[in-house]
């Protein structure tokens, strides 16, 4: 007996949101997408009972891609989703599930493994934070009046963030089933979202660091000092502090390149079999697998720095050359120094006094991050476009399974030697690209302080999720054209 018919018990009973019989109204799905939307809203904004005031968030640096919110319910964010997906998807490139996502029933036994190792991974990381370290620590006060210990009150603050990384994985199978796009894509475009409106409009009254606007209103009315114009200190205070004319170009770059990047694309024209005159094209885009693979990567680098931390405060005597940890809980040296991803400008400008640590060392750690950005996004883009059914096989099924052809070749396997000429090379060209891009934007810094990789991936999701939104409205137009390309 395999593996598969032991777990198939268990994996067909997992929990699941039912799929729609039929077609969903637009609307309908909209309607669905914002209610989860605010849900998301609502939980981020529940705090966890017995936690005591100043805790640590150990994932702020990986806060805009890890979604969530401190000391909240959804503290642990969409991480354990990204990290089982990791693992799912080492599994399966290296072809030991032995499943295949085209059959009904591995397809299955694939979404009923998931939820599984998300169950696992919320307590491999949901312990650690509770009762290791002073990650997230009870309230004397709490367990007094509850007349329990702090473990009890531990159990109950592991207890909320374990639901709450539950409901985030059933809230992101609502919207992939009922809504628009998906959820784990719109966690992290309303985080990075709240972000950026902070870092453009807030104020210092409202107990922030002043916004982009506010400060340079500040600025033109002489209620804002900044050093003189002519002198080093003034133009670094323009550009790369209280101006933040910087981290504004670097926003707009970004933008800018990965909405070009969407829209350059080989296009390979289509003709319907069965009804003459309908053509179209199928776009290969330059990144083909989307940026969502980056989420991966960051998130391996997140759970490698989170090892980090725990040894640090459960060995007394950790060795140096291993990792240094400064007061605030930040990296300093050692081994899990280079290996941790550039953050802000803070970290590598050490002509500028930002940092303590010497040149060669923050060579080598922004040499690791690029490296590590690169080739793992070119790996996961490879690993992505195989395990969701984007490669040239699943892509040419489909194509002959919605009547299309490419005009002159009727068989899939002759369309799919054509998609060969362009999806891997497009895939790992697309993959390297955004990487590098990610760290760019890291080492230049954002408005708001949007990590790299988050505002690569809310421009991405966006254009995309307008995209998906225009295609369900011409379906909606043109119910034809539903029924002709499949539901």
């Amino acid at each position: 007996m395999g593996w598969k018919e032991a777990a198939e018990p268990v994996l067909t009973r997992m929990p699941s949101v039912t799929r729609p019989e039929g077609h969903v109204p637009f609307r309908r799905k909209l309607g669905w997408t914002a209610g989860i939307l605010v849900l998301y809203f609502f939980l981020t904004n529940v705090t966890l009972f017995g936690l005591a005031t100043g805790s640590e968030d150990f994932f702020g640096q990986f806060r805009s891609i890890l979604a969530g919110s401190q000391g909240s319910i959804l503290q642990l964010g969409i991480g354990p989703i990204v990290t089982a997906s990791i693992v799912l998807q080492l599994l399966g490139g290296a072809d030991l599930l032995g499943l295949d996502t085209s059959d009904p029933r591995d397809q299955i036994l694939y979404q009923g493994l998931q939820k599984v190792l998300v169950i696992v991974m919320i307590f491999l990381t949901g312990l650690p934070m509770v009762f290791a370290g002073n990650f997230l620590p009870a309230d004397p006060a709490v367990a007094q009046s509850l007349g329990v210990g702090t473990t009890g009150v531990n159990t109950l603050i592991f207890a909320q963030i374990a639901v709450g990384g539950i409901l985030i994985l059933f809230m992101d199978e609502v919207v992939s089933k009922w809504g628009v796009g998906s959820g784990v894509g719109l966690f992290i475009i309303a985080g990075v979202s709240q972000q950026l409106v902070a870092g453009l409009f807030s104020w210092e009254a409202l107990g922030r660091t002043s916004g982009f606007f506010p400060t340079w209103f500040g600025i033109v009315t002489g209620s804002t000092e900044i050093p003189s114009l002519l002198t080093a200190e003034g133009l670094q205070a323009l550009f790369l502090g209280q101006g933040q004319i910087l981290a504004l170009i670097t926003t707009v770059l970004i933008f800018v390149v990965v909405v070009y990047a969407e829209s350059v694309r080989v296009e390979i024209p289509l003709s319907h079999a069965r009804v003459k005159g309908a053509r179209g094209r199928f776009p290969v885009k330059l990144i083909y697998a989307c940026v969502l693979p980056m989420i991966l990567v960051r998130a391996l680098q997140a759970n490698i720095q989170f090892l980090g931390r725990i040894l640090d405060s459960q060995w007394a005597a950790m060795p140096t050359w291993l990792g240094e940890y400064g007061s605030q809980g930040n990296v300093t040296g050692g081994l899990f120094y280079f290996l941790a991803p550039i953050q802000t400008r803070a970290d590598w400008m050490w002509f500028l006094g930002l940092t303590s640590n010497e040149p060669w060392e923050i060579m080598i750690r922004i040499a690791v991050d690029l490296t590590f950005m690169i080739i793992g996004g070119a790996i996961f883009a490879v690993f992505w476009v195989e395990t969701t059914g984007m490669g040239p096989e699943a892509t040419a099924r489909q194509i002959q399974n919605s009547g299309m052809q490419i005009p002159g070749f009727r068989q899939s396997q002759v369309i799919e030697k054509v998609l060969e000429r362009y999806i891997p090379q497009v895939t790992v060209i697309g993959g390297a690209l955004v990487g590098a891009l990610a760290v760019l934007a890291n080492l230049l810094g954002t408005i708001g302080q949007v990590s790299g990789t988050g505002l690569l991936l809310t421009v991405s999701i966006t254009y995309k999720l307008y995209e998906e939104i225009a295609e369900e409205q011409l379906m909606e137009m043109h119910p034809m054209m539903r029924q002709m390309f499949g539901n």
